[in-house]
């Protein structure tokens, strides 16, 4: 079982969005998941720890790609402590299917865990300060006003600027929906709430609502 501090070095030293101290909170939070749901303890901790350990830098080219290289970066690590070839595969899927964007859905009660747990760190306080933290690294502005079409599609109308606003009309918004286990929905629950208020709140004050 890889263990927290050989995970540390996978990980880049600074890394406001995707960084250790995010895969530590996805960590806990999924413990926490698993033995609600009865999943396998074991298998939700590897994945979590290696879930991002592989093409996920903040910004990067290989980020719509990450959960691939992860699970293949996954079963060389696995694979080397001799773990069976079934168990690895289980770890695999939870790391493929953890995107939201992702080609892979959660199947098993594991990989589901891994989705949740994941998916809670882009809500709350920390999903408010990790979509802020990817808007400085990307060089977006924290808001601008979406277009119509974006609104109706989700897609940036020619030449719109993309900013957090918009990242929480097309995907943060809408989090809570696709929770996939009991628990995280309770969970959820309360942390749309605060990441809802406060982008709520960044649209009024910027049209000078509020």
């Amino acid at each position: 079982m890889p263990t927290i501090d050989q995970a540390r070095a996978w990980y880049p030293e600074y890394d406001p969005v995707h960084g250790f101290d995010h895969i530590l909170r996805v960590y806990h939070l999924a413990e926490r998941l698993a033995e609600a749901e009865n999943a396998d303890l074991e298998i939700v901790r590897a994945a979590t720890l290696l879930h991002d350990a592989s093409g996920g830098e903040t910004g990067g080219g290989k980020r719509a790609e990450h959960q691939h290289l992860s699970a293949d970066f996954a079963h060389q690590i696995l694979s080397a402590e001799g773990w069976q070839d079934e168990r690895i595969a289980a770890v695999q899927h939870c790391i493929r299917a953890h995107r939201f964007r992702g080609d892979e859905k959660p199947e098993t009660i594991e990989a589901k865990v891994m989705f949740d747990a994941d998916k809670l760190d882009v809500l709350g306080a920390f999903g408010v300060a990790r979509t802020l933290g990817y808007d400085v690294v990307m060089k977006w502005p924290f808001f601008a006003e979406p277009s119509e079409k974006f609104k109706e599609t989700g897609k940036p109308d020619t030449g719109e600027t993309y900013s957090s606003y918009h990242e929480y009309l097309f995907k943060l918004g809408k989090i809570k929906d696709r929770m996939q286990t009991e628990t995280g929905k309770k969970i959820a629950d309360e942390r749309q709430k605060f990441l809802s208020q406060f982008f709520e709140q960044l649209a009024a004050e910027a049209r000078g609502q509020k």
